[in-house]
């Protein structure tokens, strides 16, 4: 499948390239030629740099982006916690960091609900996370759910961490100093640490799920290895925005900037617009990828390939070949291994596993309780795997070639940290299943048989 037809057709353009290193210009000349701060900028611009690494990091891990801008983002008041019945947020989810529960109980979730009241950032909730992001140390995980435009004078960014936006249902069309990104079901979005952005609704009510990564580092597309120079998700498929630029610096309209800072929102307010961006050039940008152009790869022969083999980003740890978070999905895709169950194995796993879904079934879920926009999460070593009914299926099924998951996207936020619930994802949020594990895995039968003839050996 090389590309998904979206309902909401695109409308902006796009440089093409992960980890490329792009320039744009929405005015011809606006960029400096040879030179990144000369004393007068071309147009009368302000030369500004956006830092989304330390300034020694390696070469290949450097990633600052040079903006050119009519005015600099530092002209804004003073940065105020955000108090409740401020009009610029209304989410209680960002007004404290959160109260994490760590249990080893799997968990799963229905779907979570649309949410006509709220804007993008009322909307965002935390569900789960580890770590610190005043450390720059661990993951975030949230829902949001929202149904009306952001105002038309605020702007949104987070100082804790990347966005990884997945969407379950609606359009985000994400207004971003560096320009527009649409992002429709079957995309996602990353909007990187400390880039400001505006979300508008198109065609409605949007829900979804977002990881936020907490680390100094960014996501990168995971190693091939044995595969090769090609597969996965390819680097030319993603999509960066082209500059686009606002003109409103006559003071007549008041900004407010909302900021998320160490899991609380505040807010400035300024007298020009934050989308003044007429010029850019770096390494340091959102991006927008189409699920539909993952190249999938799989066993051949015999035996249910690591879920590792679906990864689309990934966030390393320290430790080779260890993930803080990994962005995997489960798109369409054949099976034909022979003498093999099928569907994912039991198992007992080191790393947490938390799972989304955005269209149709999962086909290691035949009892109906994983749905779109629900969830489920299975900590470290939460034992887990496909549910009575599929293993049933699985054991006596003609292993003729097969096309799993038409019409389905499941995908799964995979961390080697403890994740921790909140108070909203345990109880809150109301849509916590009690009986999960029960229903899933408490009606499986022994099948063992002795042989008639055998004898036990002695120990």
């Amino acid at each position: 499948m090389p590309q998904m037809q979206f309902t909401t057709p695109e409308k902006y353009s796009y440089l093409n390239g992960f980890g490329s290193y792009h320039e744009t210009e929405a005015v011809k000349g606006a960029l400096p030629i040879g030179r990144n701060s000369p004393q007068k900028p071309p147009l009368g611009l302000y030369a500004e740099k956006l830092s989304g690494t330390s300034f020694t990091a390696p070469r290949a891990e450097n990633q600052q982006t040079w903006l050119y801008r009519i005015l600099p983002s530092a002209a804004h008041g003073e940065f105020e916690p955000v108090v409740p019945d401020d009009a610029a947020c209304n989410n209680a989810t960002l007004s404290a960091p959160p109260t994490l529960h760590h249990v080893p109980n799997q968990m799963r979730w229905d779907p979570f609900d649309l949410d006509d009241a709220s804007d993008w950032i009322d909307g965002l909730h935390h569900v789960a996370g580890a770590g610190d992001p005043t450390m720059k140390s661990g993951v975030g995980i949230l829902i949001y759910a929202a149904g009306r435009d952001m105002d038309a004078h605020t702007a949104f960014s987070s100082s804790d961490g990347d966005f990884l936006i997945v969407p379950e249902s609606g359009v985000l069309d994400i207004q971003t100093e560096l320009g527009r990104l649409l992002v429709r079901p079957n995309e996602i979005a990353v909007v990187p640490r400390g880039i400001r952005y505006r979300v508008t609704l198109p065609a409605g009510p949007v829900r979804g799920y977002v990881l936020e990564l907490y680390e100094q580092h960014h996501f990168v597309l995971p190693e091939l290895g044995p595969i090769g120079s090609n597969g996965l998700a390819n680097a030319r498929d993603f999509q960066v925005p082209t500059a686009a630029y606002d003109e409103d610096n006559n003071k007549g309209n008041t900004w407010r900037l909302v900021v998320k800072h160490a899991h609380r929102t505040f807010v400035a307010r300024q007298q020009h617009t934050p989308f003044d961006v007429v010029a850019w050039h770096g390494l340091y940008y959102p991006y927008k990828y189409d699920l539909g152009r993952f190249n999938v790869m799989g066993s051949t022969s015999f035996d249910h390939p690591d879920p590792s083999i679906y990864t689309v980003l990934t966030a390393p740890s320290a430790r080779p070949g260890t993930a803080v978070a990994d962005f995997v999905i489960f798109p369409p895709r054949w099976l034909v291994a022979e003498d093999t169950f099928r569907p994912p194995w039991y198992h007992r796993n080191t790393m947490s596993e938390f799972m989304g879904l955005l269209s149709g079934t999962y086909d290691a879920k035949a009892g109906g309780g994983f749905r779109p926009a629900g969830a489920s999460l299975h900590n470290v070593m939460a034992s887990h795997g496909p549910d009575s009914d599929t293993h049933a299926r699985a054991s006596v099924t003609d292993l003729v070639p097969q096309k799993v998951g038409v019409g389905s996207m499941a995908f799964m936020f995979e961390s080697c940290l403890m994740l921790g619930v909140t108070e909203w994802g345990r109880t809150n949020c109301r849509k916590r299943q009690p009986d999960y594990h029960a229903h899933s895995w408490l009606p499986l039968q022994p099948h063992f048989k002795k042989p008639v003839d055998s004898q036990e050996e002695a120990v």
